[in-house]
This record gives structure tokens, sequence and C-alpha cells, in this order.
């Protein structure tokens, strides 16, 4: 079966999806610090950008080549060299590294005995206003505003030093020479513009750059606050759901994210899977929502792991502004914003693990936070499962297609085969049974090209880029 399309670049619903590039160590052994924990598309498409558990961001650039690193370590700057940016264009145009930096160092907080993680939770891009990138990366407690530029110029002739650094004697300095700029390797820079901290008594699971591009959202398990993107030592806490007395804590924020036109309006999931939607302009605190999403639950199929399950661990607006996707562990749900009362469009991402939810209990699995993703024209939506799986759904044509990434089917432009799961009596040739999935290789974090059919699949410590055939 042929997978669903439409990337902002066109494409239609019988999409054939094929390998472009793995990133990552083959080893067998994956560190702990090199396991993927967030990918992000910037506007354009052309910067994909990763972070991981051990603190790093590695930020990849379509057709760029890179050349020998040299890495200077400081507490500032982490600088990379690369040959010059002029390169043929080729199809498909890989995506090579452009610029790695050490974003977040793990730290302790002594007045609460606290081991703070330098684990990546989220990156976000803001767009293009010069020649420079920025974007915001954060851990459970700390975010930071990052600038990554360019130089590819250097100057040249000073008076009062030589080439090498040295400091001439100034006796000897009879002329006056004007420094001028002679061109060099390229070199990619990035370095800490703003660091927000301090806001947040639990740990930071969004961040989201507003519409006006000035502010931003924060959230973490009991409040949202909105910052400015110039002020680092205050915020404004505009949603806390702390209870007054916490044996009464009945549900926590799991997500929040902006509205991609009007910067009043914001949104929040929770735990218990429902979803507000809040105006700013109502009043300095949005306790009180504008508008609330929830379905209602079927009593027939109420079990112990219903309100574990029905938790949303992603919510995500459309392009266009008028859809909300939510996650929550077994399906997708799309919801208008003007309908509060049931979604309009629900996909089963992996209804048969159903019947394997006590043992997904005993490992913790059904604890895992998935991703979601909406393509460019909003026409299709991605999101992770198990055995390293993805699923794609055509809200058009109601199509859906499982796809795997791996290394066995890693040849360049190799064209991905559906995968079935099947979940009892004979199986099939091509199938995989529900008894032999690994839950220990899991699809959490997906990332689609805001204009093309380019799609970027974090799996454990390997970044995957798939793309159309036709691309």
């Amino acid at each position: 079966m042929a997978g669903p399309g439409g990337g902002g670049g066109g494409g239609g619903n019988d999409l054939q999806w094929c390998f472009s590039q793995v990133k990552g160590a083959v080893d067998e052994d994956v560190a702990e610090a090199d396991i993927i924990s967030t990918v992000e598309f910037n506007y354009s498409g052309d910067l994909l950008a990763t972070g991981d558990k051990g603190g790093r961001v590695v930020i990849f650039q379509r057709e760029q080549e890179v050349g020998n690193e040299f890495e200077f370590s400081g507490t500032k700057k982490l600088i990379y060299f690369c040959q010059s940016k002029s390169r043929p264009h080729h199809g498909g145009g890989e995506y090579n590294v452009y610029s790695t930096f050490q974003s977040h160092e793990p730290e302790f907080d002594y007045l609460k005995s606290l081991e703070i993680e330098e684990k990546i939770n989220k990156i976000r891009w803001l767009p293009q206003q010069n020649a420079a990138h920025f974007l915001l990366s954060t851990n459970d407690k700390t975010i930071k505003l990052w600038k990554i530029s360019e130089r590819d110029k250097r100057a040249e002739g000073y008076n009062l030093k030589e080439e090498d650094g040295r400091f001439r004697d100034p006796v000897r300095i009879t002329t006056l020479r004007v420094p001028v700029l002679k061109p060099m390797d390229l070199m990619v820079e990035a370095s800490p513009r703003r660091i927000f901290a301090n806001a947040h008594t639990y740990h930071i699971n969004s961040i989201s750059v507003n519409s006006d591009y000035e502010t931003y959202l924060s959230s973490d398990d009991l409040r949202i606050n909105l910052w400015h993107l110039e002020i680092t030592d205050r915020s404004f806490n505009i949603v806390d759901v702390k209870p007054a007395n916490m044996e009464e804590l009945t549900e926590v924020i799991t997500a929040a994210e902006c509205h991609p036109h009007q910067c009043n309006v914001f949104a929040y999931s929770s735990s218990k899977g429902t979803i507000r939607l809040c105006d700013m302009r109502a009043g300095a605190l949005c306790d009180k929502h504008s508008k609330f999403f929830e379905e209602p639950e079927d009593p027939s199929s109420r079990s112990f792991f219903s309100e574990i399950i029905s938790s949303i661990s992603d919510v995500k607006f459309s392009h266009n502004g008028r859809y909300m996707m939510t996650r929550d562990y077994l399906s997708v749900k799309v919801w208008d914003v003007n309908m509060e009362t049931r979604p309009v469009e629900t996909y089963q991402v992996h209804e048969y693990l159903r019947s394997k939810l006590c043992s997904l209990y005993e490992n913790d699995c059904i604890f895992d936070k998935f991703e979601c993703c909406w393509n460019g024209l909003d026409s299709a939506i991605m999101t992770g499962s198990y055995n390293n799986f993805f699923r794609m759904f055509d809200r058009n044509t109601k199509r859906d297609i499982t796809l795997e990434a791996s290394r066995e089917s890693s040849k360049p432009r190799a064209i991905l085969k559906p995968r079935k799961v099947c979940t009892g009596g004979k199986r099939k040739k091509d199938e995989i049974s529900v008894d032999s999935l690994d839950f220990n290789k899991k699809i959490l974090h997906t990332a689609w090209h805001p204009k093309e059919n380019i799609i970027a699949v974090a799996a454990t410590n390997h970044l995957y880029i798939f793309q159309d055939k036709v691309n």
C-alpha cells in the first residue's frame, strides 16, 4: 500500500517513501548520553536540529559540505570549522553536520538536594530575521537562547599585533596600516545569548514560540509561564493548577503550545486526556479556560489502565490554526477548535497493544511519551510506535501506513516496505507477531519538513531521514 503524502512541496496520496540518510554510530552498545530526545526542523526546513540526553545540540544543514572539525571547548562557545559553502546541487539535498555544541550541563540544586539532568527536552527555532539563526533549547529547569552564526572573513594587517596574535614592539611601528578583510574557511559559531532560569519548580515539558515572535511559553507539570525573548530575569505565570493541598492533585499539565496565528491564544493538555484553550486577553491569569475539549469515556471499556492511556503526551496546532492534534498512548485525535464535544478524527496507532497493557505497565512502557507532527499542508500526520515503527495517516483518504526505521532497509533510495503486525492466528509472510515486537526500540520523536515530503525520525541514538521517491 502506498503511503500518505502532501508535504508543502505537493505529493498526493500515493507517495512511496524511500531511505535518504541515517546519522549515528553503528555500535550495538548505546551510550545513554547519545539517545536523541528531540528533533525539530526550522521554518524553512533547511536546518534540522536534534537534542540528546547528554545535553548536546547537533544542527544539520541541507546541502552543506562539512570539512575537518576542530573543536574549541570553553564555557561560552564551541566552534566548528567547515569548508566553503559553495557546493553543486544534487538530487534530494543531503543533511550534513552544520554545528554541534553543548547546550546544557548537569547541575545540582543544593537547596533541594536534587540532580538536574542535562537532557534536552525540547528545541524550538525562531524565524530567521538576518544572517544568523536562533533557537531555544531547554532541559528540566533552564531555557537557553542560542545564536548560530557564520564567519567566512577575517581581518588582517593590524597595527599593534602580528598575524599570529603576538603584540608588536611599539617602538618599531613607524607606519599606519589599514586592516583589510580576507576570505577564510567558513566557521560556524554557537553562542548563548540569553539564559532563562529559576522560573520552574517542576520539570519543563514544553516550550512554544508565540506568533508575535517576541514571546514564548514554557510549561511544567503545574504551571505555564510567558516570557519575553529579551527579558531573562522575570516571566509571567499565566496558568497555575497547583492545589493548596498537594494531596488533592488529580491532574498535571503534559504539553502546551501557542496558536500559530493568534498570539493571545494557547492550548495545554492534561494527564486526564483533556485540552484547554485559553485566551490571554481574558485575564492575566488564565485559570479559566475559554474552551474545554474532552471526549466522553465509554463506560463499557473502562479498565484499570483507562486513565493512564488517556493521558495526552503531545498537542500540536495545525499550520492553519483550525485544528489541534493530540497523541495519547494508543491513538491520535484531531480536534476542530470550534467543536469541544469530541474529536473530528481518531486514528488508532497500535490498537493491538490493548491486550498487552498489563505487561506494558510492568515494564513502564505505558508511560512513554510519544510525539506527533503535521505535514506542511495539514493533510497527513505522523507519530511513532514500538519496534522502530512509525505511522502515517492521510486525512483525506483515511489510508494509513506503518513504516520501519532500520539499518537493514537503509540502502540509498531504497523504498520502505509497509509493515503489518499480526495479533493472532496464522501469521502471513510479511507480518510480524505482536509477541515479537521489541519495546526497547521506540520512535518517540518525529519531525516533518514544513514544505516538502522529507521526514526525520529519531530511533534511540540514530536519526533517520526519509523522503518521497519523486524528490
